[in-house]
């Protein structure tokens, strides 16, 4: 009898368990088909290669070219990341491999409140603070005269975003290289410096890939600091002090008030599903390169 329940206990168990796996393997997909069948009005009506290769925005005519929006968040990401990178990965280098452990607890919390403040409280922040330095100070240094709400205002807000939520990856990925590895190449008479870069980065490389794969697919997505600084101007950003207007900035300041008018609502829509769609290419992209690299190591 005992042992009927137990074997009917952990049927049950592992029968939620799998629904609970389904869901979160299904969950992307429905969420990507019901924005396909919301998207379709626009994409019978316009084209595919019209809404993603043209940059005329002019709803009230059925015009509706995503190619400004989607430059816009490449600047923006492709920015971010860039300035974050270095930032973090010397960080965590320092944290994990020179710091003190009494450092890296003192640090971990600190990590974890950045990580924890919410995106409105950044753009605050970089109104307040990023926007008058870019215009005052990085724009003359060039030549260059504006308002400071730009690429590079949206770029440095991202970067600061992502720096907690990078950093605590790397730790995380660098704490586990073996300390046998270290030890071995310290003992063969290598320096720090050549045992971090020749032992402790190569075996971690594929997890650094990965963290930084994250960190794109989170910078692609951010919106409500981005729009507050990046300026919202419809057109074609040629450079980085120029201002813009991503996806995300398009979605917010626009779904609520225009679900009235069904192409625009729909327009609203696929600009959502190439935000998904790129995520999960990212991710798709990134893990595949984890596994090719892993399988050099």
């Amino acid at each position: 009898m005992f042992l009927n329940i137990r074997k009917l206990q952990d049927k049950s168990w592992s029968f939620w368990i799998k629904v609970a796996l389904a869901i979160v393997l299904l969950l992307p997909i429905f969420i990507g088909v019901v924005l396909f069948i919301r998207s379709l009005i626009v994409l019978e009506a316009v084209g595919i290669h019209d809404l993603l290769l043209t940059s005329s925005w002019r709803p009230t005519r059925g015009e509706f070219g995503f190619l400004p929006f989607i430059v816009s968040s490449i600047w923006v990401t492709v920015l971010g990341v860039i300035i974050t990178a270095p930032i973090c990965l010397f960080s965590a280098l320092y944290l994990t491999q020179y710091g003190s452990a009494r450092l890296l607890r003192f640090m971990q919390p600190v990590i974890d409140i950045l990580a924890g403040i919410p995106s409105v409280i950044y753009g605050v922040w970089g109104v307040l603070v990023i926007v008058p330095l870019v215009r005052d100070y990085i724009m003359p240094l060039f030549g260059v005269q504006g308002t400071g709400f730009s690429i590079l205002a949206g770029g440095i807000v991202v970067a600061v975003m992502l720096i907690p939520f990078v950093v605590n990856i790397l730790i995380e990925v660098l704490r586990t290289v073996p300390v046998e590895l270290t030890e071995a190449s310290l003992s063969l008479g290598a320096n720090k410096w050549q045992t971090v870069k020749l032992v402790v980065l190569r075996r971690a490389f594929p997890g650094i890939v990965a963290a930084f794969g994250l960190g794109l697919s989170r910078a692609f997505g951010e919106t409500i600091a981005v729009l507050m600084v990046v300026g919202n101007v419809l057109a074609m950003p040629n450079g980085v002090f120029d201002p813009g207007y991503p996806l995300p900035a398009l979605i917010a300041n626009n779904y609520g008030e225009m679900m009235s008018i069904p192409m625009y609502d729909s327009a609203l829509m696929f600009a959502a599903l190439i935000l998904l769609v790129v995520v999960m290419m990212s991710n798709f992209l990134s893990r595949s390169l984890i596994v090719i690299l892993e399988k050099r190591i």
